[in-house]
């Protein structure tokens, strides 16, 4: 179930502030390199909880681009690219996070057990983005993260906050990279989930440092030595 309302509600405002904290949070410069703490895949005692909030944002939808947040506490949420149906016309820029928490405890007398909520409405944000720049994020995210996270290298169990990337049928999941081209994706990852969250006439403002910031992105993997 999905709603998009003209108010925002206090959830939606909430998981809003919360997914663009963890993008836009000051992030360190590695001294020896850079090392993202990413992997290919689904870490370990993740893929339920994962895939049942990653569903219930997409509302049966296809992202081509998703990056969903999965916090120790409070809700889960995230930020999508929905291709459009004709070729050429805007693609879908999501922002959703449901009413409330999916994956929780459930505890009783005789125990507890961890339980899916996927039966809820979700609020979700959503704006025109053009074709043209969502199709270059695309292509650009994918690059980044197949260069910087080895195909051999599997995401391992946190048992913390997780990034879930999906680009393109490519699964990268981890903690929020702090350097490199990770930082560089969550720079963007903020300007999108601002872009959903605000008016028509603000947008353009962020489509304009999505392009330089790509532009940025594209410099960094062109340089980078080859592996």
């Amino acid at each position: 179930m999905s709603r998009h309302p003209r108010s925002a509600s206090v959830s939606r405002r909430l998981a809003w502030l919360g997914l663009a904290a963890v993008f836009a949070a000051p992030l360190a410069q590695a001294a020896d390199g850079c090392r993202l703490p990413l992997g290919r895949g689904w870490p370990p005692a993740t893929e339920n909880h994962g895939s049942a909030v990653e569903q219930l944002l997409a509302a049966k939808a296809e992202p081509r681009l998703s990056l969903t947040l999965l916090p120790t506490r409070g809700t889960e949420s995230g930020v999508m690219l929905i291709a459009a149906a004709a070729d050429g016309a805007d693609w879908t820029l999501r922002h959703a996070t449901p009413d409330g928490r999916v994956q929780v405890w459930n505890g009783s007398r005789g125990g507890g057990a961890l339980e899916l909520r996927v039966d809820q409405d979700v609020d979700s944000e959503e704006a025109p983005i053009p074709a043209a720049l969502a199709q270059r994020l695309v292509a650009t995210w994918k690059r980044a993260l197949e260069q910087a996270v080895p195909a051999d290298k599997p995401a391992e169990y946190r048992d913390s906050e997780q990034l879930l990337f999906v680009v393109d049928g490519l699964r990268v999941s981890g903690a929020r990279p702090d350097c490199g081209y990770g930082e560089t994706l969550m720079e963007q990852a903020t300007l999108l989930t601002e872009a959903a969250n605000e008016s028509a006439g603000k947008r353009e403002r962020r489509w304009r440092a999505l392009g330089e910031s790509l532009d940025e992105l594209e410099r960094q993997l062109q340089a980078a030595p080859a592996s």
